[in-house]
């Protein structure tokens, strides 16, 4: 029988951001035997804009480059700009960055696997996901004032700091709602229906992973080993004790997993930070004028590395600024994870990476 190229995109509902699927489907008609993406719809011309703006104008630019990491973005570029300085943050600010970092951790793995749970057409698990990230998105706004671009960063340090009473209601949200996360991690272990709907889909091999370099949890849940925040610690992450979360098998489920025990050892750390948070400043008085020379900073942001390029030449405007987002990294691999797969299954594939398109196209 001939068969017909389906065409998914460039706007459908499930997949929330515009990408353009090409795929030729086997003979079955039903399967995958190759797939071709196309993005670009979404493109902004931010590494443009950035040069156009003074340093800390472009905390503001960076964090607007995407909504779920739109913590790392400031940061990662802060840590560039304190690099060329030599700026030495305040101990107090490493801890509340990590802090920050890890609360948008805890909640972008939640909306992702809300969105998971969407695509399978399991509408009670997604309202459990998102029930179980607004008490974080309420604790955001409690903290920082909003629910996603918290401003937490500048140049030397944070904006923000915690007292007693801020203290104890992140204690209380994370008493609350670690059993919650303990009981999706159940069900994902051990519910058959669950485990059959997402085992064995989107499979990629280690080899592969290692050969296109993919990053964050998509990487770590094909054994691959490579979480920033362990390797190359930044802030004061080379003080705290957590654990790097492996899988093995590189399918949906092993994804979703990865990120479920990677919200724990968010818990973890937060609770860390707040037993052992040094007295101190919260940021240094900097000036706007960044001395000659460049800088590459990097951290590991919830859906994977984050690289950030910086080159001053004196000014008070960055004479270059470039930056590789995880989904630029994850990408490749889905021509690997779909081919075989049920055409059906396309947007649950794409959504286990965690993708975020205008990141990618900035």
């Amino acid at each position: 029988m001939d068969k017909t190229t389906v065409i998914l995109g460039p706007f459908d509902v499930a997949l929330e951001e515009p990408v353009y699927f090409k795929i030729e489907p086997n003979d079955d008609a039903r399967t995958i035997q190759s797939v071709d993406m196309v993005n670009g719809f979404v493109h902004r011309g931010i590494e443009s804009i950035v040069l156009q703006k003074n340093f800390l104008q472009n905390l503001i630019i960076t964090e607007k480059v995407c909504a779920l990491c739109s913590n790392n973005h400031p940061f990662t570029y802060c840590m560039a700009v304190e690099k060329i300085a030599r700026i030495d943050v305040p101990m107090r600010a490493q801890y509340l960055r990590v802090l920050t970092d890890e609360i948008k951790r805890i909640a972008s793995h939640l909306f992702n696997l809300g969105m998971l749970s969407h695509l399978i057409h399991d509408g009670a698990l997604m309202r459990d996901f998102l029930e179980t990230r607004e008490a974080f998105q309420d604790l955001k706004e409690r903290i920082w004032g909003n629910r996603m671009d918290l401003s937490a960063n500048t140049i030397g340090g944070v904006k923000f700091d915690l007292d007693e009473t801020l203290i104890a209601t992140i204690q209380t949200t994370l008493d609350h709602n670690e059993e919650v996360i303990w009981r999706f991690i159940e069900r994902f272990e051990h519910d058959e229906a669950l485990i059959n709907r997402l085992k064995g889909v989107g499979v990629l091999p280690r080899e592969d992973a290692i050969r296109l370099g993919v990053v964050g949890p998509v990487a770590r849940a094909s054994g691959v080993d490579n979480d920033v925040r362990k390797h190359a610690p930044y802030a004061a992450y080379a003080a705290l004790d957590f654990e790097v979360i492996l899988k093995q098998d590189g399918d949906v489920l092993s994804r979703a997993s990865v990120r479920l025990y990677e919200i724990i050892e968010s818990m973890k750390l937060v609770r860390q930070v707040l037993n052992a948070l040094p007295q101190g400043e919260i940021a240094l008085h900097v000036k706007t004028i960044v001395p000659e020379g460049e800088a590459l900073s990097r951290s590991e942001a919830p859906r994977g590395e984050l690289v950030y390029y910086l080159k001053s030449n004196g000014t008070r405007k960055p004479e270059r600024m470039k930056w590789r987002v995880p989904t630029y990294m994850n990408w490749e691999a889905l021509k690997i994870m779909m081919p075989n797969n049920a055409i059906e299954d396309v947007a649950l594939i794409f959504n286990s990476i965690d993708p975020c398109i205008s990141c990618t196209e900035r």
